[in-house]
């Protein structure tokens, strides 16, 4: 075991500083060292803080939560994640504790910035969000025993941990049956990847309500692409340019409507007049666009607090004299009309 910085520079014979700077993940450390660095401090079973203090008593007094880019690109998801996260600080703030945001790199999925979290003591505790079916930085989380709240749920982990999640799969359902009822038959979906839990969320959902209402599921009205305005662009006109087009389409978020309209308006097919338009996941934006988009919006800031009370309810520190709870929820999405369809 390494009871300190010069032990594990000493195991590694480099210096103390590029030790250092390899654990607090600074630039000017090549991967590989890095990569030796975290590999020896896990086996030495090495930990900047020594004070023996568990995550659970509230060490660093700090909750992190990890931002991922859309794949694909190096968006955020901004007008989502803002308010969200103006939720969970305000609760947080309530019992002391700061929230840190550690931004994530496309392509590897945050899990070697999670490590570097977890295995340095930065927080007590981590919220994961862009949750997947399954879910490796769960698995993880869940190996280590430390203390982790999800927005969104994942089959990984079990019921171990706290989830807050929207009703994607109702609000999959929902948009059908609206369109539907106004007469659509031809209801195109375009979605992100099935690996992403909301993603498969909804394509239930869709799916669900087609057969209800006795109408095939056609592969070629449904289109996979990335999470941002580009991947709506680029697959709108494929969907289009199919022998019986639709004449109405879903889209899981904002950013691949606004995409998918634009791509419309250059084939001259008008959203919300030659075709009728839902987005799942309504944000402001959508209320700008013409025709402004109908959506289903979460409460976005209320679900930031409410993940904030279920993550602290877990905590022995800050549970309360009732004890530690784990707790699960599904929250709707309220449909809001708009002109797009």
């Amino acid at each position: 075991m390494a009871s300190s910085i010069h032990d594990l520079a000493r195991h590694l014979n480099i210096s103390i500083g590029t030790v250092s700077r390899a654990l607090n993940g600074r630039a000017d450390v090549n991967a590989e060292t890095r990569q030796r660095v975290l590999d020896a401090a896990r086996t030495l079973n090495y930990s900047p803080n020594q004070s023996g203090r568990s995550l659970r008593q509230g060490a660093t007094r700090s909750i992190a939560f990890m931002l991922q880019p859309h794949p694909g690109d190096q968006q955020y998801g901004e007008p989502f994640f803002i308010p969200f996260l103006t939720g969970l600080q305000a609760r947080l703030a309530e019992s002391g504790l700061d929230l840190i945001v550690v931004m994530g790199a496309p392509g590897d999925y945050q899990q070697e910035r999670l490590r570097r979290v977890v295995e340095t003591r930065r927080a007590d505790a981590v919220v994961l969000a862009w949750t997947r079916r399954d879910d490796e930085r769960i698995d993880y989380l869940t190996e280590r025993g430390f203390p982790f709240a999800t927005l969104g749920r994942s089959r990984s982990g079990g019921k171990s941990y706290p989830s807050l999640d929207l009703d994607f799969e109702k609000a999959g359902s929902d948009a059908v049956d609206r369109l539907v009822s106004r007469g659509h038959r031809r209801i195109a979906a375009i979605r992100p990847s099935l690996d992403l839990n909301f993603g498969h969320l909804f394509m239930t959902g869709y799916r669900k309500a087609l057969r209800r209402h006795g109408i095939e599921v056609d592969p070629g009205l449904i289109a996979e692409g990335f999470i941002n305005e580009a991947g709506g662009y680029q697959v709108m006109p494929r969907v289009m340019l199919s022998k019986d087009r639709p004449t109405a389409v879903i889209f899981n978020n904002d950013a691949m409507a606004l995409g998918g309209c634009k791509a419309l308006a250059e084939m001259g097919i008008r959203p919300g007049h030659d075709i009728a338009v839902i987005v799942i996941v309504d944000t402001p934006l959508c209320r700008y666009f013409s025709p402004a988009l109908t959506g289903f919006r979460p409460a976005l800031e209320p679900m930031g607090q409410r993940l904030a009370e279920m993550l602290l309810a877990s905590l022995p520190a800050y549970a309360g004299p009732e004890g530690t709870r784990i707790m699960r929820e599904v929250w709707p999405l309220e449909l809001v009309a708009r002109e797009s369809d």
